[in-house]
């Protein structure tokens, strides 16, 4: 199938899946859990039929290593991938349209719950990006350094690790592309709304939310070089919100009883500048300046 054409379709079942938005918010939530769940399996899954070096896995959980540039510009993509930030505004809009909170104790609760839920599902990215990571090595760095595209790494993996590790692949895929069409779809029409102060149709939104990635793949843009872009764009928009949000939460004219605590504070303004220095050697490194250590 042509990819347009599977675009086209996956335009229709994400807005077939936005359609039961109209029943509130659970059959959407249990509709993109259980896809994240399919993809966290499939990964699971894979990293045991792909030869994975678990000694080097184990040391660099904990010890990061970025011995190049290109090493960088994809763990600025993993930043992007993991904490996007349509994805703060989208979960706080959700939050939000919930259950209103009628007094401090009903607050109270939704602020606990949602807090477990943002660790919880960011936790769940985490582990699957470091499971597609884990995988791709095991599978391809020993014996096929050169596979760089989604479609070559299919193709490779059928002869490689057996059709059952391809599909399991391309499973995880169709999951992927569906539950991330939904949810930046999602985040698209809200803060569409939010932003242009009058009202826009629901339909018009998700539309215009749909076009840019048409627009890319009808231009013949190489696809996986888009999305690792794309990623990375994620992670350099990153900074605007978390700023925002490390201001908004750490005011006690705001928040009242919930403004951040101290601990909090530290641990936020940590990881803020964290994503800030990654985005900064990632720009020096776009524009030509050369890093010591990074060739």
């Amino acid at each position: 199938m042509p990819l347009i054409y599977g675009m086209g379709v996956t335009a229709v079942v994400t807005y077939a899946i936005l359609m039961v938005e109209s029943r509130g918010f659970r059959p959407v939530e249990l509709i993109i859990g259980s896809l994240v769940g399919i993809i966290g399996l499939c990964y699971l899954i894979e990293i045991f039929i792909a030869p994975v070096d678990w000694a080097a896995a184990a040391v660099h959980s904990v010890v990061p290593e970025i011995p190049d540039a290109e090493a960088l510009l994809i763990s600025v993509g993993i930043i992007g991938a993991t904490v996007m930030p349509h994805a703060v505004y989208l979960h706080s809009g959700l939050t939000q349209a919930r259950t209103p909170g009628r007094d401090e104790h009903e607050r109270h609760l939704l602020v606990r719950i949602s807090n477990h839920e943002v660790v919880i599902a960011l936790a769940i990215a985490g582990l699957v990006n470091m499971a597609m990571v884990m995988m791709a090595s095991g599978a391809f760095h020993a014996g096929h350094p050169d596979v760089a595209e989604i479609g070559t790494a299919y193709h490779t993996l059928a002869p490689l690790l057996g059709i059952g590790a391809a599909g399991i692949f391309l499973l995880s895929l169709i999951a992927s592309g569906i539950s991330s069409s939904v949810v930046g779809t999602m985040a698209g029409q809200m803060i569409m709304q939010g932003f242009v102060g009058f009202r826009i149709p629901i339909w018009l939104r998700r539309a215009i939310t749909m076009l840019p990635a048409f627009v890319v793949v009808a231009y013949g843009v190489n696809t996986t070089q888009a999305l690792v872009v794309s990623q990375v764009v994620l992670s350099i928009a990153l900074p605007l919100p978390m700023i925002a949000l490390l201001m908004f939460t750490g005011r006690a004219d705001i928040m009242g009883k919930f403004v951040n605590s101290r601990t909090t504070r530290v641990a936020a303004v940590i990881a803020t500048v964290l994503v800030l220095v990654l985005n900064a050697f990632l720009i020096v490194q776009t524009v030509g300046i050369s890093i010591p250590g990074l060739h």
